[in-house]
């Protein structure tokens, strides 16, 4: 049989990227091999690639921006 390598995340296919804009600022997107995401710079956000396949629904991007949400500060 010929089994999937299990635990490896599958990478995204290259010439996929030229054609794969973000959904939101419909700017193109960087792939990060390391943690295997698209990654729009300018928003800050990350859209997972799950089996070779992006997923670029919106609720599932993740926020790469390092410094938390300022909700909490009440700033005059």
């Amino acid at each position: 049989g010929q089994g999937s390598g299990s635990g490896r995340p599958q990478p995204l296919e290259p010439a996929l990227l030229r054609f794969l804009v973000c959904p939101l600022s419909k700017r193109p997107l960087r792939y990060e091999e390391a943690t295997n995401e698209l990654i729009n710079e300018e928003l800050g956000i990350a859209y997972p690639i799950i089996d070779g396949i992006p997923n670029m629904i919106p609720e599932a991007a993740r926020t790469t921006q390092k410094k938390p949400p300022a909700e909490g500060s009440k700033q005059p």
